[in-house]
């Protein structure tokens, strides 16, 4: 049987030849089965109209979240938070300083955003705020630096122990515990210790140790003498020279029956370990031995 007798067949549109033809043909029995159990089929009813009225009374029946907006209150929240981050950010980028550090044998340049250069000593740290430059030259010291000061603003180094101040100079600081000393080499500097002023003009020195001022000679140098690689000491406590020794060289310094108090007068070298230990021991008149990174000063008489 052919294809289109099914589909004619099933429009109604067969002649009665053709009818007749497919109703003796063998298919014909299965595709009227077929069509029988089609018609008993019944498709499921649906009432639109009261579909979407259940739908309708769903919605209506749900409870509609209402958050209450004070636009003028929230606003005003958003506002001070913006302004609470923006200050945050401001003191936070305020607050950062340059800061530069040398550790035992060790030393730095360091060229200022005026142009100013700095020698960081061994064992010391210089910091300053780059952002507040331009209006305010103002750095903090602990340890030991030679300055060469461009001309300008005031320039005042801080310390613990006392203050600097000058407007274009050269002169040298050293600030560590129990010790501070002011050197001006050009210009004038102005010292301010325990309240007080010291005004410095060149090739003096202002010494203060244990917080006692004491007298000093000028300087012989043009320069520090730790620029130049020696270490030189007027009248100064053994334990300060000592406590240099060990920044210069990284050892590590012990004492034995050493009066640590007694004054010292001498240079010793930076570069040369045992011509430092001979030019320290010789005058004191004390011994050493030297192990690796080890140094014991002791006593003549010492058991």
């Amino acid at each position: 049987m052919q294809e289109n007798y099914l589909a004619k067949w099933l429009n109604n549109e067969l002649s009665e030849e053709e009818l007749a033809a497919f109703k003796r043909s063998e298919e014909y029995a299965s595709y009227q089965k077929i069509v029988r159990a089609s018609d008993a089929l019944e498709a499921p009813s649906f009432d639109m109209e009261k579909a979407l009225g259940d739908f309708k009374e769903r919605q209506l029946n749900k409870e509609t979240k209402v958050i209450k907006m004070r636009p003028a209150q929230y606003l005003m929240r958003i506002a001070a938070a913006v302004i609470v981050l923006f200050a945050a950010t401001y003191f936070y980028i305020a607050s950062l300083n340059e800061t530069f550090s040398t550790e035992y044998a060790q030393r730095t340049e360091i060229v200022l955003p005026d142009a100013s250069e700095v020698l960081l000593n061994a064992e010391s740290e210089l910091s300053y705020s780059e952002r507040k430059w331009d209006s305010e030259r103002k750095l903090s010291l602990d340890g030991e630096a030679f300055f060469k000061v461009a001309k300008g603003k005031k320039f005042t180094v801080t310390t613990d122990l006392g203050d600097v101040s000058v407007l274009g100079t050269q002169f040298n600081v050293e600030s560590r515990k129990g010790f501070f000393e002011v050197t001006c080499y050009e210009g004038l500097v102005s010292v301010t210790f325990q309240g007080k002023v010291e005004e410095l003009p060149a090739g003096t020195s202002f010494l203060v140790v244990n917080d006692r001022i004491v007298p000093t000679d000028a300087p012989l140098t043009a320069v520090p003498s730790w620029v130049n690689n020696e270490s030189s000491f007027k009248s100064i406590p053994l334990t300060y020279v000592l406590n240099e020794f060990q920044r210069q060289y990284n050892v590590k310094v012990e004492t034995k029956n050493v009066d640590l108090t007694q004054l010292f007068t001498g240079t010793f070298s930076n570069t040369n370990i045992n011509l430092a230990l001979q030019s320290i021991s010789t005058p004191s008149q004390i011994s050493y031995t030297l192990e690796k990174n080890k140094v014991l000063f002791y006593a003549e008489n010492a058991p």
